[in-house]
């Protein structure tokens, strides 16, 4: 999450070469993806553990939209 928002600020500035920008971006789309991820595990884990007793819960792996 630090390095994504480095990256943000990076690219706020406005003072990167294109293709630096362009490499940034790319990169910044992938952590972003990553913490989507994480996210969605974790937010199944706490279904699993705030479900009530007896109650079927299921985890299911998660794969990001792509958005390209």
């Amino acid at each position: 999450m630090e390095e994504l928002e480095a990256i943000v600020e990076r690219l706020e500035h406005g003072d990167l070469p294109l293709e630096e920008s362009l490499r940034q971006f790319e990169r910044g789309v992938e952590l972003t993806r990553s913490c989507q991820a994480a996210l969605k595990q974790a937010e199944q884990k706490v279904k699993v553990l705030t479900a009530k007793p007896g109650a079927a819960a299921v985890l299911e792996d998660f794969e990001p939209e792509d958005r390209d």
